[in-house]
Protein backbone atom coordinates (compact mmCIF):
# COMPACT_ATOMS: atom_id res chain seq x y z
CA UNK A 1 0.00 0.00 0.00
CA UNK A 2 1.73 3.18 -1.01
CA UNK A 3 -0.81 5.12 1.07
CA UNK A 4 -4.43 6.80 2.53
CA UNK A 5 -5.67 9.81 2.15
CA UNK A 6 -8.52 10.93 4.14
CA UNK A 7 -10.28 14.52 3.72
CA UNK A 8 -12.91 15.71 6.04
CA UNK A 9 -15.46 18.03 5.25
CA UNK A 10 -16.70 19.11 8.69
CA UNK A 11 -16.38 22.73 9.32
CA UNK A 12 -12.72 23.68 10.03
CA UNK A 13 -11.62 20.07 10.29
CA UNK A 14 -9.31 18.82 7.87
CA UNK A 15 -8.14 14.92 8.50
CA UNK A 16 -4.90 13.37 6.67
CA UNK A 17 -4.15 9.98 7.33
CA UNK A 18 -1.62 7.89 6.31
CA UNK A 19 0.17 4.36 6.69
CA UNK A 20 2.74 2.84 4.30
CA UNK A 21 2.70 -0.63 6.17
CA UNK A 22 3.88 1.07 9.40
CA UNK A 23 2.61 0.97 12.94
CA UNK A 24 -0.73 2.90 13.21
CA UNK A 25 1.24 5.10 16.00
CA UNK A 26 1.35 8.18 12.87
CA UNK A 27 -1.58 7.21 10.89
CA UNK A 28 -2.50 10.83 11.78
CA UNK A 29 0.85 12.52 12.74
CA UNK A 30 -1.26 15.37 14.32
CA UNK A 31 -2.81 13.07 16.41
CA UNK A 32 -0.53 10.28 17.50
CA UNK A 33 -2.09 6.85 18.24
CA UNK A 34 -0.81 4.96 21.75
CA UNK A 35 -2.25 2.81 24.71
CA UNK A 36 -2.47 -0.39 22.10
CA UNK A 37 -1.17 -3.82 22.83
CA UNK A 38 2.62 -4.07 21.29
CA UNK A 39 1.42 -6.68 19.16
CA UNK A 40 0.40 -4.23 17.23
CA UNK A 41 3.20 -2.54 16.34
CA UNK A 42 5.71 -0.16 17.92
CA UNK A 43 5.28 3.67 19.40
CA UNK A 44 8.16 6.05 20.09
CA UNK A 45 10.72 4.93 17.21
CA UNK A 46 12.10 6.19 14.39
CA UNK A 47 10.01 5.80 11.44
CA UNK A 48 11.11 4.91 7.53
CA UNK A 49 11.69 6.97 5.41
CA UNK A 50 8.90 6.20 3.44
CA UNK A 51 6.64 6.26 6.22
CA UNK A 52 8.00 10.03 6.69
CA UNK A 53 7.43 10.84 3.19
CA UNK A 54 4.16 9.50 2.83
CA UNK A 55 3.50 11.75 5.96
CA UNK A 56 4.74 15.01 4.63
CA UNK A 57 3.42 14.81 1.39
CA UNK A 58 -0.14 13.76 2.36
CA UNK A 59 0.08 16.78 5.35
CA UNK A 60 1.07 18.93 2.26
CA UNK A 61 -2.22 17.62 0.36
CA UNK A 62 -4.41 18.24 3.58
CA UNK A 63 -3.34 21.65 3.18
CA UNK A 64 -4.04 22.28 0.03
CA UNK A 65 -7.87 20.69 0.91
CA UNK A 66 -10.48 20.90 -2.07
CA UNK A 67 -8.34 17.59 -3.77
CA UNK A 68 -9.91 15.88 -6.59
CA UNK A 69 -9.08 12.52 -8.02
CA UNK A 70 -6.64 14.02 -10.00
CA UNK A 71 -4.68 15.18 -7.55
CA UNK A 72 -4.19 11.91 -6.02
CA UNK A 73 -3.17 11.02 -9.22
CA UNK A 74 -0.66 13.36 -9.36
CA UNK A 75 0.58 12.34 -6.28
CA UNK A 76 1.11 8.92 -7.15
CA UNK A 77 3.32 9.85 -10.46
CA UNK A 78 5.17 12.31 -8.25
CA UNK A 79 8.40 10.26 -7.39
CA UNK A 80 9.86 12.13 -4.86
CA UNK A 81 12.64 10.45 -3.30
CA UNK A 82 12.61 11.75 0.65
CA UNK A 83 15.99 10.45 0.98
CA UNK A 84 17.25 12.71 -1.81
CA UNK A 85 15.53 15.85 -0.02
CA UNK A 86 17.83 14.93 2.50
CA UNK A 87 20.86 13.18 1.45
CA UNK A 88 21.55 14.42 -1.55
CA UNK A 89 22.66 18.46 -1.69
CA UNK A 90 25.36 17.20 1.35
CA UNK A 91 27.03 14.04 -0.46
CA UNK A 92 27.37 16.09 -3.65
CA UNK A 93 29.03 18.80 -1.43
CA UNK A 94 31.03 16.12 0.64
CA UNK A 95 31.99 14.71 -2.63
CA UNK A 96 33.27 17.96 -4.37
CA UNK A 97 35.59 18.01 -1.10
CA UNK A 98 37.47 14.92 -1.51
CA UNK A 99 40.63 15.57 -1.63
CA UNK A 100 41.42 15.22 -5.74
CA UNK A 101 38.00 13.91 -5.72
CA UNK A 102 38.83 10.38 -5.14
CA UNK A 103 37.17 7.56 -2.68
CA UNK A 104 38.17 4.41 -1.32
CA UNK A 105 36.00 1.64 -1.92
CA UNK A 106 35.60 -1.59 0.39
CA UNK A 107 38.71 -3.33 -1.21
CA UNK A 108 40.70 -0.48 -0.47
CA UNK A 109 41.15 0.91 -4.58
CA UNK A 110 41.38 4.32 -4.80
CA UNK A 111 38.07 5.40 -6.98
CA UNK A 112 37.81 8.61 -8.72
CA UNK A 113 34.28 9.87 -8.02
CA UNK A 114 34.46 13.61 -9.26
CA UNK A 115 32.39 13.06 -11.71
CA UNK A 116 29.58 11.83 -9.60
CA UNK A 117 29.62 15.23 -7.29
CA UNK A 118 27.85 17.05 -10.03
CA UNK A 119 25.93 14.21 -11.13
CA UNK A 120 24.15 13.93 -7.61
CA UNK A 121 24.06 18.10 -7.16
CA UNK A 122 22.03 17.96 -10.13
CA UNK A 123 19.71 15.28 -9.83
CA UNK A 124 16.05 16.69 -9.56
CA UNK A 125 15.45 14.24 -6.35
CA UNK A 126 13.08 12.28 -8.16
CA UNK A 127 12.71 8.34 -9.59
CA UNK A 128 11.01 9.16 -12.80
CA UNK A 129 11.85 7.17 -15.65
CA UNK A 130 13.62 10.25 -17.14
CA UNK A 131 15.61 11.12 -13.52
CA UNK A 132 19.49 11.29 -14.48
CA UNK A 133 21.35 10.81 -10.94
CA UNK A 134 18.40 8.96 -9.61
CA UNK A 135 20.33 5.65 -10.58
CA UNK A 136 23.94 7.16 -8.98
CA UNK A 137 21.78 8.00 -5.79
CA UNK A 138 19.80 4.86 -5.13
CA UNK A 139 22.59 2.21 -5.63
CA UNK A 140 24.80 4.69 -3.43
CA UNK A 141 22.16 5.27 -0.68
CA UNK A 142 21.27 1.55 -0.70
CA UNK A 143 25.08 1.16 0.27
CA UNK A 144 25.11 3.58 2.74
CA UNK A 145 22.24 2.73 4.87
CA UNK A 146 23.23 -0.86 4.88
CA UNK A 147 26.76 -0.48 6.10
CA UNK A 148 26.96 3.11 8.05
CA UNK A 149 24.43 2.94 11.19
CA UNK A 150 21.85 4.71 12.03
CA UNK A 151 23.51 6.59 14.75
CA UNK A 152 26.74 7.83 12.71
CA UNK A 153 24.52 8.43 9.42
CA UNK A 154 22.97 11.99 10.87
CA UNK A 155 23.86 14.86 12.80
CA UNK A 156 20.71 15.27 14.60
CA UNK A 157 18.75 11.91 15.94
CA UNK A 158 15.57 10.30 15.94
CA UNK A 159 13.03 12.88 18.78
CA UNK A 160 9.82 10.91 19.82
CA UNK A 161 8.58 14.48 19.71
CA UNK A 162 9.24 15.73 16.01
CA UNK A 163 9.38 11.82 14.56
CA UNK A 164 8.53 12.72 10.91
CA UNK A 165 11.30 15.62 10.61
CA UNK A 166 14.24 13.77 12.52
CA UNK A 167 16.65 12.01 12.02
CA UNK A 168 18.29 14.81 9.80
CA UNK A 169 21.27 16.58 8.77
CA UNK A 170 23.48 14.21 7.09
CA UNK A 171 26.70 13.52 8.86
CA UNK A 172 29.12 13.55 5.79
CA UNK A 173 31.87 13.26 8.49
CA UNK A 174 31.16 9.31 8.84
CA UNK A 175 33.64 7.06 6.47
CA UNK A 176 31.52 4.92 5.40
CA UNK A 177 29.72 7.37 3.02
CA UNK A 178 32.87 8.24 0.78
CA UNK A 179 33.48 4.13 0.65
CA UNK A 180 29.69 3.97 -1.03
CA UNK A 181 30.23 6.63 -3.20
CA UNK A 182 33.33 4.73 -4.41
CA UNK A 183 31.38 1.32 -4.81
CA UNK A 184 28.60 2.63 -6.45
CA UNK A 185 30.84 4.67 -8.95
CA UNK A 186 33.06 1.37 -9.24
CA UNK A 187 30.14 -0.89 -10.10
CA UNK A 188 28.29 1.38 -12.58
CA UNK A 189 30.78 1.50 -14.65
CA UNK A 190 31.63 -1.46 -14.72
CA UNK A 191 28.88 -2.17 -15.62
CA UNK A 192 28.84 0.19 -18.57
CA UNK A 193 26.49 2.43 -17.31
CA UNK A 194 26.85 6.01 -17.46
CA UNK A 195 26.78 8.56 -14.10
CA UNK A 196 23.91 10.06 -15.51
CA UNK A 197 21.77 7.49 -17.14
CA UNK A 198 18.11 8.08 -16.77
CA UNK A 199 16.39 5.62 -14.33
CA UNK A 200 14.12 3.94 -16.53
CA UNK A 201 16.86 2.74 -18.98
CA UNK A 202 18.18 0.34 -16.35
CA UNK A 203 14.84 0.13 -14.52
CA UNK A 204 12.65 -1.89 -16.65
CA UNK A 205 10.55 -4.74 -16.87
CA UNK A 206 10.78 -6.81 -20.70
CA UNK A 207 7.14 -7.69 -22.52
CA UNK A 208 7.07 -9.83 -24.85
CA UNK A 209 10.71 -8.45 -25.91
CA UNK A 210 10.14 -4.46 -25.25
CA UNK A 211 11.66 -2.76 -22.46
CA UNK A 212 9.02 -0.53 -20.43
CA UNK A 213 10.64 1.71 -18.16
CA UNK A 214 9.19 1.74 -14.77
CA UNK A 215 9.27 4.58 -12.17
CA UNK A 216 9.52 4.33 -8.89
CA UNK A 217 12.26 3.45 -5.96
CA UNK A 218 12.87 1.31 -3.03
CA UNK A 219 11.53 1.40 0.41
CA UNK A 220 15.27 2.86 1.59
CA UNK A 221 14.61 6.00 -0.78
CA UNK A 222 11.38 6.85 1.26
CA UNK A 223 9.37 6.54 -2.46
CA UNK A 224 5.80 7.09 -2.12
CA UNK A 225 5.58 4.55 -5.08
CA UNK A 226 7.64 1.82 -3.97
CA UNK A 227 9.15 -0.55 -6.65
CA UNK A 228 11.54 -3.40 -5.49
CA UNK A 229 13.40 -5.00 -8.61
CA UNK A 230 17.19 -7.21 -8.06
CA UNK A 231 20.06 -5.73 -9.19
CA UNK A 232 21.46 -7.70 -12.11
CA UNK A 233 24.15 -5.55 -13.77
CA UNK A 234 24.53 -8.48 -16.73
CA UNK A 235 20.67 -7.50 -17.95
CA UNK A 236 20.93 -3.81 -17.58
CA UNK A 237 20.14 -2.77 -14.10
CA UNK A 238 16.89 -3.56 -12.26
CA UNK A 239 15.06 -6.08 -14.43
CA UNK A 240 11.80 -7.41 -13.82
CA UNK A 241 10.07 -5.53 -10.93
CA UNK A 242 9.89 -8.02 -8.40
CA UNK A 243 7.31 -6.54 -6.19
CA UNK A 244 5.92 -3.19 -4.99
CA UNK A 245 2.62 -0.84 -6.68
CA UNK A 246 0.67 -3.74 -8.29
CA UNK A 247 -3.22 -2.66 -7.70
CA UNK A 248 -3.46 1.30 -7.53
CA UNK A 249 -6.53 3.37 -6.82
CA UNK A 250 -7.93 6.89 -6.87
CA UNK A 251 -11.68 7.16 -5.82
CA UNK A 252 -13.52 10.61 -4.83
CA UNK A 253 -16.88 11.89 -5.91
CA UNK A 254 -15.41 15.09 -6.89
CA UNK A 255 -18.84 17.29 -5.92
CA UNK A 256 -20.80 14.82 -8.50
CA UNK A 257 -23.07 11.97 -7.74
CA UNK A 258 -21.21 9.89 -9.70
CA UNK A 259 -17.94 8.60 -8.16
CA UNK A 260 -14.68 9.45 -10.06
CA UNK A 261 -12.13 6.53 -10.09
CA UNK A 262 -9.09 5.85 -11.87
CA UNK A 263 -7.38 1.93 -11.46
CA UNK A 264 -3.97 0.52 -12.57
CA UNK A 265 -2.74 -2.70 -12.68
CA UNK A 266 1.08 -2.41 -12.97
CA UNK A 267 1.63 -5.84 -14.30
CA UNK A 268 -1.03 -5.24 -16.41
CA UNK A 269 -4.45 -6.96 -16.55
CA UNK A 270 -3.61 -10.61 -18.78
CA UNK A 271 -1.10 -12.95 -17.81
CA UNK A 272 -1.14 -14.13 -21.15
CA UNK A 273 1.62 -12.95 -23.56
CA UNK A 274 -0.63 -13.13 -26.46
CA UNK A 275 -3.50 -11.11 -25.17
CA UNK A 276 -3.45 -7.06 -26.05
CA UNK A 277 -4.01 -6.66 -22.82
CA UNK A 278 -0.61 -8.32 -21.40
CA UNK A 279 1.33 -4.83 -21.05
CA UNK A 280 -0.92 -2.33 -21.63
CA UNK A 281 -1.62 -1.27 -18.52
CA UNK A 282 2.43 -1.39 -17.62
CA UNK A 283 2.73 0.61 -20.26
CA UNK A 284 -0.09 3.45 -18.82
CA UNK A 285 2.47 3.23 -15.53
CA UNK A 286 5.82 3.62 -17.20
CA UNK A 287 4.26 6.96 -18.49
CA UNK A 288 2.49 8.20 -15.10
CA UNK A 289 -1.21 7.37 -16.45
CA UNK A 290 -4.19 5.64 -15.51
CA UNK A 291 -7.50 3.86 -16.49
CA UNK A 292 -10.52 5.71 -16.10
CA UNK A 293 -13.13 4.32 -14.15
CA UNK A 294 -17.02 4.21 -15.67
CA UNK A 295 -19.99 3.76 -12.73
CA UNK A 296 -22.60 6.02 -14.23
CA UNK A 297 -24.70 6.23 -17.31
CA UNK A 298 -23.46 8.93 -18.99
CA UNK A 299 -19.81 8.02 -18.68
CA UNK A 300 -20.60 4.69 -20.05
CA UNK A 301 -21.90 5.76 -23.15
CA UNK A 302 -18.79 8.30 -23.83
CA UNK A 303 -16.47 5.59 -23.02
CA UNK A 304 -14.72 5.62 -26.90
CA UNK A 305 -14.55 1.90 -26.38
CA UNK A 306 -18.03 1.54 -26.06
CA UNK A 307 -19.88 -1.80 -28.22
CA UNK A 308 -23.60 -2.37 -27.55
CA UNK A 309 -24.88 -5.48 -27.77
CA UNK A 310 -29.02 -6.17 -27.94
CA UNK A 311 -30.71 -9.04 -26.95
CA UNK A 312 -34.22 -9.88 -27.47
CA UNK A 313 -36.43 -13.40 -27.33
CA UNK A 314 -38.24 -13.98 -30.43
Amino acid sequence: MSGRVVQRSDPGTRVAQENSNDSAWLANADRPLTGYPRIFGDVGTTRSLRTRGGIEDVAAMAKKGGLTVADLERQQFADRAPAGDLAAADAAKACAALPGGRATGSDGTSVDVSAACGVLARWDRTVRTGSKGALLFDRFWRKAARTVPQAELWRVPFSPAAPVSTPNTLNTAAPGLSRALADAVTELRAARIALDAPLGEHQFVVRNGKRIPVPGGTEALGVWNKVEAPWDAARGGYSEVAHGSSYIQAVGFDGGSCPAARTLLTYGQSSDPTSAHYSDQTELFSAGRMVRGRFCEKDILASPKLKVVRVSER
